[in-house]
């Protein structure tokens, strides 16, 4: 039976997107879908245990779902008028589109953007209430009722559960996107309890590179796909053997996946020749410099700089800035990197890694107590237990200097 239940809990957590796209758009409503979904869930593991494992769990959780949801349909009055058109139609298999129909449907236009980016990564990439509020700084209620509000919206406006048509991709790929993108850093430095969940890294890498694929004619799509294989290709290095944050400078670049990083840089060399730039693309530049470079300090720091500052002509965000400072410090110098970094104070003196980057900078220039101050204002802010830890080390090394 535990090895069941720990089958039934990985299933979900790999390919319940695919098996919630699959029944949604049998069904036309996520909800009904949720319910299908967790009856069958609970029917194997009351079954699976006596009658072994079938050949194809997904497939026949999908068939038990739709059996279980045809039940509901016919007990419920509003449900009984789509019994004969539903039930007409054999139960699907998840297939590869599934997921990418249920992640355009959660990011349809008539949703406002919040809801979008909310749902998605609620139905889409299995992340609970409670982590998706945490990620949006807000009270877990305002986020179940986000939630809901955005599943009854779809129902209401019949929203189909279908990969749109080409015409529509500009209104709705810049959403997906987004999703995709949060999907992958929520797994790659999780802002829940565990410092990192590298299946939901993984299967934001995935979901980008399935929509790259889909979309060959959309560069930036392809930009998305080549930045998070980038940064995967370094996940192993990326902690020690404590759990232990590893930053860029001190990783271990033996441990880096080489393969991933040239598929990704061919990725990106194909996406840049269609000649249409976007905000994705020119961070897969800065990830790409990074990755092929020999050493974090035989970086191309200029290029890096200059890559910020085209990106800050598209995206003009204060973070932006932020992580070019990085890039100042190795291309003109300490002092000028605290400069810019001081100069976003009013925008950013509550964000975590501003204070972090304040730290460093006003350390190497030996202004210890300042520096102090900035890292135990770090510390406070910060929320994901790795980077937590990092930043009390960086405290202590800084109370011993001082």
């Amino acid at each position: 039976m535990d090895d069941v239940a720990e089958l039934v809990d990985r299933i979900w957590r790999t390919d319940a997107a695919g098996m919630l796209g699959a029944l949604s758009r049998r069904l036309g409503d996520l909800d009904r879908a949720e319910e299908a979904l967790s009856d069958a869930l609970a029917e194997a593991l009351k079954r699976w245990p006596d009658e072994g494992v079938p050949e194809s769990p997904t497939g026949w959780l999908v068939t038990t779902g739709w059996r279980k949801a045809l039940d509901r349909l016919r007990r419920d009055a509003v449900g009984r008028e789509k019994v004969a058109r539903v039930a007409a139609e054999p139960p699907p298999e998840p297939a590869a589109d599934d997921r990418l129909a249920l992640v355009f449907a959660c990011c349809h236009p008539d949703l406002a953007v919040p809801a979008r980016v909310a749902l998605t990564l609620y139905a889409a990439s299995g992340l609970s209430t409670a982590e998706i509020a945490a990620a949006f700084l807000v009270p877990v209620p305002t986020m179940a009722q986000r939630l809901s509000r955005a599943k009854r919206q779809l129902r209401e406006r019949g929203i189909r559960f279908e990969v749109p048509q080409p015409h529509e991709y500009a209104d709705r790929l810049p959403a997906v996107l987004t999703v995709i993108y949060l999907v992958f850093n929520e797994g790659y430095l999780s802002s829940g309890r565990s410092a990192q969940r590298r299946e939901l890294a993984r299967e934001g890498v995935d979901l980008a590179c399935q929509l790259a694929a889909l979309l060959p004619r959309e560069p930036d799509v392809a930009g998305l796909a080549a930045l998070l294989e980038l940064h995967h290709a370094r996940a192993a290095a990326r902690f020690d053997s404590w759990g232990r944050i590893v930053l860029l400078e001190k990783q271990d670049r033996r441990l880096w996946d080489e393969a991933a990083i040239e598929r990704a840089a061919l990725r990106l060399r194909a996406a840049v020749r269609q000649g249409r730039p976007g905000p994705y693309q020119l961070q897969a530049g800065i990830a790409a410099l990074h990755a092929l470079a020999p050493s974090y300090e035989a970086t191309g720091w200029a290029e890096v700089r200059a890559l910020y500052d085209r990106l800050y002509a598209l995206d003009p965000s204060p973070v932006v800035l932020l992580n070019r400072a990085v890039a100042t410090r190795f291309a003109l110098g300490w002092a000028p990197a605290l400069d810019e970094v001081d100069a976003l104070g009013d925008r950013l003196a509550g964000y975590h890694l501003w204070h972090a980057a304040r730290a460093d900078l006003l350390a190497a220039l030996d202004r210890s107590a300042e520096a102090l101050t900035a890292a135990e204002r770090a510390l406070e802010l910060a929320t994901n237990p790795a980077e937590r830890e990092l930043m009390s080390r960086r405290v202590g090394e800084l109370r011993r200097r001082s």
